[in-house]
């Protein structure tokens, strides 16, 4: 099922994995909100899966998030990873920070049901950094991304399963970003069916703060 899931979104990805408002703002977010469709194998996203599940089956879902960003969810921070997820980890960290970031010691593991979603929101700067990249698995999605100040400026980029996403600069910090729920999840014209779907996200530390985590919830993703 997973299998066919992904080559679903695969076929409607012909159409590329990023849309915009215009041409300017394709160009100039070229670099800051970047999808890696394909960054995991079917076995890596499986390994993440498999490691995750004992650690969210023991929470229910909830409906009333404590900053009201998110519907339908369950999530976890984990610092202890297997090796072949550690693995994966650092080939995210390569792939999404530079050299000099430092990140969030613990990993946010964001598991949202069928019928959840995020709505549109600008992660506090008190809780990460510059750079937010988010691992999906299990189910494709529709992240959107809206000016805060120009809304008819926007983005949707296409999450299928084992993609990676990248947020930064203005990307991160101008544009809100949601996760669409199932019956606003349209990539153009296309129909994307929403189903469970686990986020894995690494945030790069908030600027002035020593290695370790913040003392408050962390952001939605």
């Amino acid at each position: 099922m997973a299998g066919s899931r992904r080559l679903a979104t695969r076929l409607l990805s012909g159409c590329g994995w990023v849309r915009g408002s215009d041409s300017a703002v394709l160009s100039r977010l070229r670099d800051e909100a970047v999808v890696h469709p394909g960054f995991l194998s079917q076995e890596e996203e499986d390994t993440l899966t498999r490691e995750l599940e004992p650690q969210l089956r023991r929470r229910r879902y909830e409906y009333d998030h404590w900053d009201a960003a998110i519907h339908g969810f369950r999530e976890t921070e984990k610092s202890c990873w297997s090796d072949a997820s550690q693995a994966i980890l650092q080939r995210v960290r390569a792939a999404a920070f530079g050299p000099d970031q430092s990140l969030l010691s613990p990993v946010h593991v964001l598991d949202l049901e069928p019928r959840g979603y995020i709505k549109p929101h600008v992660d506090s700067v008190k809780f990460c950094g510059c750079t937010i990249a988010g691992l999906s698995l299990l189910s494709p999605s529709v992240m959107k991304l809206v000016h805060t100040q120009e809304p008819e400026q926007w983005l949707e980029l296409l999450l299928e399963p084992g993609s990676l996403y990248i947020l930064r600069g203005s990307a991160r910090y101008d544009f809100s970003h949601e996760i669409l729920r199932d019956e606003e999840s349209f990539f153009g014209e296309h129909r994307v069916p929403r189903g469970r779907r686990i986020s894995v996200i690494c945030r790069s530390l908030p600027e002035g703060m020593g290695p370790g985590r913040p003392e408050e919830p962390p952001p939605a993703c």
